[in-house]
């Protein structure tokens, strides 16, 4: 049986631009969490914790829309190198800030510049749609992507955690800040990979993708989901350390990733024929129904398992939007449609942290998943107007037909 994951390395430069990548791209789970766990210990507040994380998330979320369509314009090593900057020093005032016990505002303000961070996961794609764009290894590599874009959210998180807990409390941003510089380097010194910037008219694709309707109902749904993060991530440290087994929140937060992992490693090797637009609906409504466990978790065990089956149709859901996406905008906006759809999906962390954050401060860690129920429910509700609207439009080609 052919390895549809072994036949994308046999193009020149894909294994070495993969590894770089997944290096940069676990700084982003590595920053939100690590900045949660750092203030939780600094400041005792998870208002506060999720606050700042929820900053350098939807400012994160709301540029890299933006640094994409540059990198779409001047290339990925002209771009990625300066917005890395922009992060880094963001990042170095946040951790300086809370060592030193500055006033609030600062770390706002270092979050924010911290989200300068770009999206590494989109360029990646970009860069596996450079190579097989019209090929059937395209739907594979989509899938890949956003497995590994799981395996960072099993490894990032857990590290995080695990370095602010039993290191000191601002090990887990700072190593992230590291990974990210080493990945960014590694990543811009590949240009055999790197996209061609396409030359076109001042009004050719002169508008941002997102004024696509179908694209903004994908982003739409990425927010949802992203609410559903945003409050396991909370929810789980908060949970953990009510029970006593503060350093368990890195295993339920891994366990989140590990289901959406297994899932989306099964699904990028099926060649499935059901219609991408029905793909879509039975994701959105499995994942809503997976939010209900979770209010029921009251040991560490319950939460890590409600978790795990919680996380068994994100990666999934993810996949088809993304080959949705591919197949929605122009090929000189690609790098900036996909971004989009990262980007709903942190605005929804950022939303569900801060939400969560509140609900654990007012009441209990368990309620703060009535935020995860409640997104849920509009995952559902845009996942159906998903469905209308694709197969009203016609697109409705199977996950194995994207090519």
């Amino acid at each position: 049986m052919v390895n549809p994951y072994r036949e994308l390395f046999a193009a020149p430069g894909a294994t070495h631009f993969a590894l770089a990548g997944l290096l940069a791209r676990i700084a982003l789970p590595m920053t939100g969490i690590g900045i949660i766990t750092m203030l939780s210990q600094l400041r005792t507040s998870y208002a506060l914790a999720g606050a700042v994380s929820a900053t350098f998330v939807l400012t994160y979320a709301l540029l890299s829309p933006q640094i994409s369509r540059l990198v779409d314009r001047h290339g990925q090593s002209r771009m990625l190198p300066a917005a890395t900057m922009i992060s880094a020093i963001g990042m170095l005032v946040l951790l300086a800030a809370s060592r030193w016990s500055a006033p609030d505002w600062i770390l706002f303000a270092g979050a924010l510049l911290s989200g300068f961070m770009p999206s590494i996961s989109a360029m990646l794609r970009a860069r596996w749609t450079a190579i097989y764009r019209g090929k059937p290894q395209l739907s594979a590599a989509y899938s890949l992507e956003t497995v590994l874009d799981e395996a960072t959210y099993i490894i990032g998180p857990a590290l995080s955690v695990g370095l602010s807990v039993t290191a000191f409390p601002q090990a887990g941003p700072l190593a992230a800040l590291v990974l990210l510089v080493l990945g960014i380097g590694a990543l811009t010194l590949q240009h055999g990979t790197e996209p061609q910037v396409q030359l076109r008219s001042d009004t050719d694709g002169a508008g941002s993708v997102i004024r696509l309707a179908n694209v903004r109902l994908l982003a739409l749904l990425m927010v949802a989901m992203g609410i559903v993060v945003g409050t396991v991530d909370i929810v789980s440290v908060a949970l953990s350390e009510q029970l006593g087994q503060p350093a368990a929140a890195s295993l339920v937060l891994a366990a989140y990733a590990v289901g959406s992992f297994l899932a989306g490693l099964l699904f990028g090797a099926m060649k499935l024929t059901t219609p991408l637009h029905r793909l879509l609906l039975l994701g959105g409504l499995a994942t809503a129904i997976t939010t209900l466990p979770l209010m029921l978790a009251d040991s560490i065990f319950a939460l890590a398992t409600t978790v795990l089956v919680a996380g068994l149709f994100f990666a999934p859901t993810m996949i088809v939007a993304m080959t949705l996406v591919e197949r929605l905008v122009p090929e000189h906006q690609l790098t900036e449609g996909m971004t989009w759809l990262l980007a709903g999906l942190n605005v929804g962390v950022a939303f569900g942290a801060v939400a969560s954050g509140q609900v654990v401060d007012a009441a209990d860690a368990l309620a703060g998943f009535a935020v995860a129920l409640g997104a849920g429910f509009f995952v559902l509700l845009l996942s159906l107007l998903g469905y209308l609207r694709l197969r009203a439009s016609g697109l409705c080609l199977s996950a194995s037909e994207v090519a």
